[in-house]
């Protein structure tokens, strides 16, 4: 099956971001750190984790929830980091259910670089949205992926509705 010569190629400029970006420079510590939570798309802070939107998703709305402390290994986590990391991710799923429409979920850890950690020092358990047919053709074809919605534009209704559901 031959594309029309204007769909042979799909450009997506902001990936382009990930490939320069200094893979040494743990941005989940930064976005720990900080206090400008929209430069660093923070959703949410508890006591020991936050919640953070993945600037390279693999589906809009990928969301990580992170503990501030630097830990690679489950078993490196307190009692309270371990409760609230579920506690995000329950929370993020309420989020992306109503603000991207999810129908289902991907929830997990990569522990390691063999594991596929992009930050191998630093545990995040992913949240990814997932709806019925996501998977089309164009991951499968072209290893692509169509993003609908800008990062910024959706961290602003994602903070809408965190206003309205409530800090717990």
């Amino acid at each position: 099956m031959a594309f029309p010569e204007s769909l042979q190629a799909l450009w997506a400029p902001w990936r382009v971001e990930y490939f320069s970006i200094d893979k040494t420079n743990d941005f989940l510590t930064q976005a720990a750190q900080s206090s400008d939570d929209r430069a660093h798309l923070v959703v949410r802070r508890l006591k020991d984790t936050f919640l953070i939107m993945n600037r390279y998703p693999y589906a809009v709305g990928h969301l990580m929830a992170v503990p501030y402390r630097k830990v690679a290994d489950i078993a490196d986590l307190t009692q309270g980091e371990q409760s609230e990391l579920w506690d995000q991710a329950a929370y993020g799923q309420k989020l992306l259910r109503d603000v991207v429409r999810a129908e289902g979920f991907n929830v997990g850890l990569n522990l390691g670089t063999a594991a596929g950690a992009g930050v191998a020092d630093h545990l995040h358990l992913h949240i990814v949205p997932r709806w019925q047919g996501d998977n089309n053709f164009m991951p499968v074809l072209a290893n692509i992926r169509v993003m609908a919605e800008s990062l910024d534009a959706l961290y602003s209704k994602l903070m809408e509705a965190a206003g309205e559901i409530g800090v717990k």
